[in-house]
């Protein structure tokens, strides 16, 4: 049978003409696809290399809009180009290009802006009585434009960068790392560029605690979508404000993120080392709550790592150290680790330990019972972690029932939560789930929950 050959890929310059780069930014796939066709890439070939079927690469080129994130970014991988030229994960450099050369409304001419206007009013016209068509491509798509800077940073100005990062670090805590990533993103592009401008060394000092503090969250969120390349680059960047701006408290809290991706990665002994780094943070800035936090995570790393002894000893200090924090020991960025906190976290340490010494299973399911209890859906995220824990709990401390109930609980948070770490966690609950020991019909229902789970942790 003859095959076909592909068409050549077209020359890396393709990408960077202005044309293909303003189709790409604008998510304008049937442009793109166009252009490509201009130089001599077939429909064949597109199809190829970005999973699409022939069918689906012709309705693109017909007008139909391709908004799915996995798609655009099969288009972008395929082919080679970087996501940030779709708007997918910008880095500094697509996004200075984007600002700089996609055409500003300002720059239009008065003439062109009268006659937008009109256009404008009479399509208002059209679908005020009922008469309107599909939007015109005109309209279809918003130009980039870079949002003007002050010609200063003020403190107002780190006032307002601050107040945005927490908005957003509530939004991860309640929805996952997905419902808000790219605001992330492009606030923690915003907060750089102010750092580029003048100010008074006090608010300067200011402003990078700012930018460590956005980029920490940025690491933060793309850690829970499963980007892990790009949470490291945004926790290094948080690493270096943090130290600029000589804030020890600041630069634990960076340290112990970055652990926190390799302990979820099951790399633990860097995990481990990680979490050391940020103990003397901690213990640099007097920080109690900070140093419990470091302490707990120690903790649980050690009891992954088999450590009985260690585990109980940092557990025992972490309890210690929090009980003599301080309310004013509470920086934004540490904000969140409470008492249920502390309680969660022995409860994942024991737990950890339970699967080699079922001592650990009951105390493990007491602390996650309390926890579990005191949660709130403005902590949506760590609820779905206590409850697929504290399920797991159940199953080994041989209680069907309350582990269907729980692990029930936290699959549906899974199937809300835009989070992959949610899901990632699942996976312990799913392999007890499904070797349940209960031969009645509560056993069957558990194992058919592993089932369901299995089909979640399915790449």
């Amino acid at each position: 049978m003859n095959v076909e050959p592909r068409s050549p890929l077209p020359a890396g310059e393709v990408w960077e003409r202005l044309d293909m780069r303003r189709a790409l930014a604008a998510r304008d796939l049937g442009t793109v696809f166009r252009l490509l066709q201009k130089h001599g890439t077939s429909q064949r070939t597109i199809a190829a290399l970005t999973g699409m079927s022939s069918s689906e690469v012709y309705e693109v080129l017909r007008g139909r809009r391709v908004m799915a994130y996995e798609v655009l970014c099969r288009v972008a991988d395929g082919f080679g180009v970087p996501r940030g030229y779709l708007g997918l994960a910008y880095d500094n450099d697509t996004a200075s290009w984007l600002d700089q050369n996609l055409v500003p409304a300002q720059t239009r001419t008065d003439h062109e802006d009268d006659a937008r206007g009109h256009a404008l009013l009479a399509y208002a016209a059209e679908v005020t009585v009922g008469t309107a068509g599909e939007l015109s491509s005109e309209w279809s798509t918003v130009p980039s434009a870079a949002t003007p800077l002050p010609g200063q940073v003020g403190p107002e100005d780190v006032e307002q960068a601050e107040a945005v990062t927490a908005q957003l670090r509530h939004l991860d805590y309640r929805f996952g790392g997905g419902a808000c990533r790219d605001a992330v993103s492009a606030h923690a592009r915003w907060v750089d560029k102010l750092c580029d401008l003048p100010s008074r060394p006090a608010t300067g000092t200011r402003l990078r605690v700012a930018a460590a503090d956005v980029h920490n969250l940025a690491g933060w969120t793309a850690f829970d979508v499963g980007l892990y390349n790009v949470a490291g680059r945004h926790l290094a960047l948080a690493l270096d404000f943090a130290r600029q701006a000589k804030v020890p408290s600041l630069t634990a809290n960076v340290l112990y993120r970055a652990g926190r991706v390799y302990l979820h990665r099951k790399r633990v002994s860097e995990a481990l080392r990680f979490f050391q780094l940020g103990q003397l943070a901690a213990q640099d800035s007097g920080s109690r709550r900070t140093v419990a936090m470091l302490c707990a995570n120690i903790a649980w790393t050690y009891a992954e790592m088999g450590d009985e002894a260690q585990a109980i000893t940092h557990l025992n200090r972490a309890a210690d150290e929090f009980s003599r924090a301080e309310d004013a020991d509470s920086e934004p960025w540490v904000q969140f680790f409470h008492e249920l906190d502390v309680m969660a976290l022995e409860g994942m340490t024991r737990l950890a330990m339970a699967r080699t010494n079922e001592v650990y299973a009951t105390p493990a399911r007491q602390a996650l019972e309390r926890s579990v209890a005191e949660r709130t859906d403005k902590m949506a995220r760590s609820l779905a972690f206590e409850q697929g824990a504290l399920a797991t709990a159940c199953l080994l401390t041989h209680d069907s029932q309350a582990a269907l109930e729980f692990g029930e609980l936290a699959l549906d948070q899974a199937h809300r939560l835009r989070s992959r770490r949610v899901t990632d966690r699942l996976a312990p609950l799913q392999e007890l789930a499904l070797d349940c020991p209960d031969r009645g019909a509560r056993g069957d229902e558990v194992r058919d929950l592993g089932r369901r789970i299995e089909q979640v942790l399915l790449p």
